[in-house]
């Protein structure tokens, strides 16, 4: 089962994603390089498809004619890494007793 990559509702399998296709509850574009099976950021070009294009913002719908829907999907919404750990360090050096009234 898919899911979307911004907000992890889960996506029809059988549904056809055309190039103005988003995602019901966010909103989001789903013919975009995030959605799909060949996205890889350390790959060459972001892609695992050799002959693809180079697309600019990997987030927004585009007319790549090698977009397949990613199956395997994401557990959820994107974690920002790094405002997680600025959390974890605030409460790691937050002073004792100050979670006390």
């Amino acid at each position: 089962m898919s899911s979307c990559v911004h907000c992890g509702t889960a996506l029809d399998p059988k549904s056809r994603i055309v190039r103005d296709s988003s995602c019901e509850k966010c909103g989001r574009d789903l013919h975009a390089c995030v959605q799909c099976r060949f996205y890889d950021r350390h790959a060459h070009n972001h892609c695992r498809e050799p002959n693809a294009e180079w697309v600019t913002d990997r987030d927004r719908r585009n007319f790549c004619d090698y977009f397949s829907l990613n199956m395997a999907g994401s557990s959820g919404p994107k974690v920002d890494r790094a405002q997680n750990a600025r959390t974890k360090l605030d409460q790691l050096f937050k002073p004792r007793g100050s979670d006390k009234e």
